[in-house]
């Protein structure tokens, strides 16, 4: 007897998974489609739309825009920082390419991948610290192939589960390694403001739209998969940027 599909879940199926997982973080169940076979295969190139995605973008810029971003706003106000963005040089390859694919591999490929995290943060963190450029580029392709070489070449070597003992520990801290990557993340949104004299407690508030945005996108990443989670950090990246776009070429900003 076949087995039946599995119903793709609405939006508001998978947000009440996400406030669940938030409270409980744990590794299963998936979410439906699951493409058949590979399991690295579903990992990198999961089986959804790219609509559900855009769901998830607007839903984390609605939270921002309406509550966390005033928040941010307020305390930066208070506390003299002041983004560094330079609104006449944005940086589309970096924010829609580079930072997805570089941040995702420190962040959040780990969260399912321990093995490989052993060497895949601390390169991928190499290249986050250092930049883009010739030399980061070519260590990233590295750490990417090195991710897919296993599988591509249909060898078990990189592919050979944890023993079961530490598997088990892992998944009684699984929680703190959620709730910690996720701080980090926002953490590492600080360099982004010149913080001048800004006092300590001050700076978790610049960066809680991107603590929210880094449980939305390690939820997705354990739900989903490392693709659909680098595929929506950089939806999430877009969304501003173009705004700000379309504002300079259709409104006379002061130079």
């Amino acid at each position: 007897m076949t087995r039946a599909p599995r119903r793709i879940p609405t939006f508001r199926e998978e947000l009440r998974d996400f406030l669940r997982f938030v409270r409980h973080p744990r590794f299963t169940p998936r979410l439906a489609p699951r493409a058949a076979g590979s399991g690295w295969w579903a990992d990198w190139f999961p089986s959804l739309s790219i609509g559900s995605l855009v769901k998830w973008a607007a839903f984390l810029w609605a939270v921002n825009i309406f509550f966390l971003g005033p928040i941010a706003v307020m305390a930066a106000g208070a506390g003299g920082a002041a983004h560094k963005l330079n609104i006449y040089n944005i940086p589309w390859l970096q924010a829609l390419l580079w930072a997805p694919i570089v941040e995702e591999l420190v962040f959040r490929h780990g969260l399912r991948r321990l093995a490989q995290a052993v060497w895949v943060v601390p390169a991928a963190a190499a290249v986050l610290v250092t930049g883009p450029g010739w030399g980061t580029i070519l260590l990233l392709a590295a750490i990417l192939l090195l991710c897919w070489a296993p599988p591509l070449m249909r060898s078990p070597s990189g592919r050979r589960p944890l023993p079961w003992r530490l598997r088990l520990r892992y998944r009684r801290v699984f929680g703190w390694v959620f709730y910690g990557s996720s701080l980090l993340f926002a953490a590492v949104h600080l360099n982004n403001f010149s913080l001048a004299q800004t006092p300590y407690w001050l700076m978790p508030l610049l960066v809680l739209p991107q603590c929210l945005t880094g449980m939305v996108l390690g939820w997705l990443r354990v739900r989903r998969g490392i693709g659909a989670s680098m595929l929506l950090h950089g939806i999430f990246n877009a969304g501003p940027l173009l705004v700000v776009w379309v504002v300079l070429h259709t409104v006379d900003l002061p130079v």
